[in-house]
């Protein structure tokens, strides 16, 4: 059966990790993670830190033109 981790968990590990106070092998050691699982989340945690920051306002009003623009 596959195991199956909460979005807190992870963000909760990924952080630890980006910490740097423990090394990889001790924090998958600690949490029974593999390493390249551990190396995944924070590949995708770093992808997603700028949308962090985004005016959500612009974003959703750029949105909403172009989906009028293809009704037109």
């Amino acid at each position: 059966m596959r195991k199956r981790y909460t979005k807190e968990f992870k963000a909760e590990v990924v952080l630890e990790l980006l910490k740097e106070e423990k090394t990889i092998s001790e924090i998958t050691a600690q949490r029974g993670i593999h390493s390249n699982q551990l190396m995944r989340w924070k590949a995708v945690a770093l992808k997603g830190f700028p949308s962090l920051f985004g005016d959500e306002r612009k974003e959703a009003s750029a949105n909403k033109a172009n989906q009028e623009k293809q009704f037109d």
